[in-house]
């Protein structure tokens, strides 16, 4: 269904602008040929998770001819959260729902195992199954297990966390074969919602969690059967600390430590003596990934989210670090990244990826130095067509220093041009990141400069970095896309008379504040599956149970008046600019309940508002089609206001 609001006072408001060519939405709402990657222990086959248009599916690949030999496939809007190979011959997959496209697809604790041949298939944990006639029945309580270790010297058994679906859930720790589906408890956990980290022999030694009150604290012990002791509690030092893997030796433990003041750095513990040693630590963003051995369970590096994706090593002289440089000289242009390897360490299979490349797949013989192409992700988008994405850094009215991601559109020369500005949903703890992105791509095809800005909230900077956006929905968070947006101006890159702020979620919200707080900056506005009641939102919040109301108090503020004072519907009268709203009716993050208030206000203040509903849509538009139809929209209405190409 589709509902058009206002359509002719928009187009009486709008400017006229030089025709473009238009652009084809296929390539950019194909879905990519395959998602990750991993090779099996003696390099016969490949995992792979296969993006399709109801479902992501796992499936196996025989190395020697390419063929599909088996596959793990849920019902629809299933997905795959992660797999592993615990031997030669049998793959782990752990099961995740998505009921949209900007939500994080959720794992749902089920687990299941299958032969690479396409035998042995059998669901290890699960809530459902189906009886002698056929029929899905419930099973007993739920319970959720997550793989913790897939223990490499056992080709028997795994190691998965388990805990019942409540409110404030206990953990264990159990062993289970990976063909009985038989577990054995293990370990016990000192905190809710724990997640634990083993040693090289399997044990249990860390456990992390917390309760409701979201404070995170961290566990140790010496080995099984020994006492836990606190070693971290974020209430008492005021960071997060996290466990991260053992040394060789089983002694030396990895953490990655929050500072007061900048990015979190990698520390090595001495489990005997309590010695802590610093070994990474960027002057600007935290740890991105954490680099491992060809065990898959010894840190050894770490990488870093900057102008790109850079990797570092605890030794720059390991047989590791020296394989990695070499592959980055060979592709300099290119992020290069270790997925998985052989057992024996002989075969690497690489990601190489850049901002005009979602990414290439290839296999790297350690011997003879040669990598193989064996996959693409989408490989009809070509590079040289694409556009660049460069990092930028700006200064905060307060003088906080602020970083982002600029792309402009290929060939231009980067000046005076129409501009998007596109704040990330979330927001804390979120991040926008170099690479390639489809609707970023698709921007800059239709001739816009793109900027993302990490707005304080943002993840990747740091504890106190995020923390500044506490409470500063509508307040400093808002201001850092404003000075952000006047930044592009004096550099001369945006076009003062031709930009526009559009977003989703949380990027919604602030779309719609920003049109409300500065309504001679921007020329239009579009919100996409968001929030503009804040009070609402608290509400909906507290509602969720203890832990969400405690988030929402510490995050968004308890102060009626000030929420109220945040709220673009509220403020309906200051928005003097066309407007876009696009929301689904089954989005339960942001209720469509929000963009027909936003809707309704607009509309009493005279805006042009123009909406597009679909109601079996969740938190972003899943289907091929209702994607098409948004972009379409989105495309012909930023032409219309501020130039560029609309959709074929």
């Amino acid at each position: 269904m589709k509902l058009w609001r206002g359509c002719l006072a928009a187009l009486a408001m709008a400017a006229t602008f030089p025709s473009a060519a238009q652009v084809d939405l296929t390539p950019f709402l194909k879905k990519d040929v395959y998602g990750d990657i991993k090779i099996s222990p003696r390099g016969d086959y490949y995992a792979v998770t296969v993006p399709l248009s109801d479902r992501t599916v796992m499936g196996v690949i025989r190395r020697a001819d390419k063929a599909f030999t088996a596959r793990v496939s849920g019902p629809k809007d299933s997905a795959i959260a992660d797999f592993h190979w615990v031997n030669d011959q049998r793959v782990v997959v752990s099961m995740a729902q998505r009921l949209s496209m900007l939500e994080a697809p959720t794992p749902t604790g089920e687990l299941h195992a299958i032969n690479a041949d396409g035998t042995g298939g059998r669901t290890l944990m699960g809530h459902y199954e189906k009886n002698g006639n056929g029929a899905t029945i419930k099973l007993g309580d739920f319970f959720a297990g997550f793989l913790e270790d897939d223990l490499p010297t056992d080709d028997d058994n795994i190691l998965i966390s388990v805990q019942a679906f409540k409110a404030d859930p206990s953990t264990r720790i159990d062993r289970m074969n990976v063909r009985s589906g038989r577990r054995i408890t293990v370990a016990t956990a000192p905190v809710r919602r724990a997640r634990f980290t083993t040693d090289g022999k399997g044990e249990v030694r860390f456990a992390r969690g917390s309760g409701n009150d979201n404070v995170s604290k961290l566990y140790y012990r010496d080995a099984r059967g020994t006492d836990w002791r606190l070693i971290n509690d974020e209430a008492v030092t005021h960071r997060v600390e996290i466990a991260l893997g053992f040394a060789a030796d089983n002694r030396t433990a990895y953490l990655q430590v929050e500072h007061p003041q900048g990015p979190d750095a990698i520390v090595a513990l001495d489990t005997v003596t309590g010695q802590r040693t610093d070994l990474l630590r960027d002057a600007v963003v935290n740890p991105y990934s954490i680099l491992y051995d060809a065990s898959g369970s010894v840190p050894i590096g770490a990488t870093y989210m900057k102008d790109r994706l850079v990797s570092r090593y605890f030794d720059e002289g390991s047989a590791q670090a020296r394989t990695q440089r070499m592959i980055e000289k060979a592709m300099p242009d290119s992020s290069i990244r270790v997925l998985s390897s052989t057992r024996d360490g002989k075969q690497l299979l690489l990601m190489a990826s850049d901002d005009r490349n979602p990414g290439d797949f290839y296999l790297f013989n350690t011997d003879t130095r040669e990598a193989k192409l064996v996959f693409s992700r989408a490989d009809w988008f070509d590079p040289a067509r694409m556009a660049d994405m460069r990092q930028v850094t700006l200064k905060a009215r307060d003088g906080l220093d602020l970083h982002g991601y600029l792309t402009l559109p290929a060939g231009s020369d980067g000046k005076a041009l129409p501009m998007v500005l596109l704040p990330h949903g979330g927001p804390f703890g979120l991040f926008d990141e170099w690479g390639f992105d489809r609707e970023t791509q698709m921007l800059a095809a239709a001739g816009y400069a793109v900027l993302q800005l990490n707005f304080r909230g943002s993840g990747n900077y740091g504890r106190a970095f995020e923390q500044a956006g506490g409470r500063e929905w509508g307040g400093a968070m808002q201001d850092d896309l404003t000075d952000a947006t006047k930044w592009a101006i004096a550099q001369g890159i945006a076009d003062r008379e031709r930009i526009c702020i559009y977003g989703a979620s949380y990027g919604a919200y602030a779309a719609l504040m920003g049109a409300a707080k500065e309504p001679g900056l921007y020329r239009c506005a579009v919100g996409y599956v968001g929030v503009y009641d804040l009070p609402m939102v608290h509400e909906e919040l507290r509602e969720s149970g203890r832990r969400w109301g405690t988030f929402a108090n510490e995050w968004m503020g308890n102060d009626p008046k000030v929420l109220a004072q945040r709220s673009p519907n509220r403020m309906a009268d200051r928005i003097k600019v066309p407007v876009l709203l696009a929301a689904g009716g089954k989005d339960e993050i942001a209720p469509i309940a929000h963009s027909q208030k936003m809707e309704k206000a607009l509309m009493a203040a005279g805006t042009p508002v123009e909406t597009l509903y679909f109601p079996t849509e969740g938190h972003g538009f899943y289907t091929e089609e209702h994607q098409r139809a948004f972009y379409t929209r989105l495309l012909d209405f930023l032409s219309r206001n501020i130039g560029g190409a609309k959709a074929l």
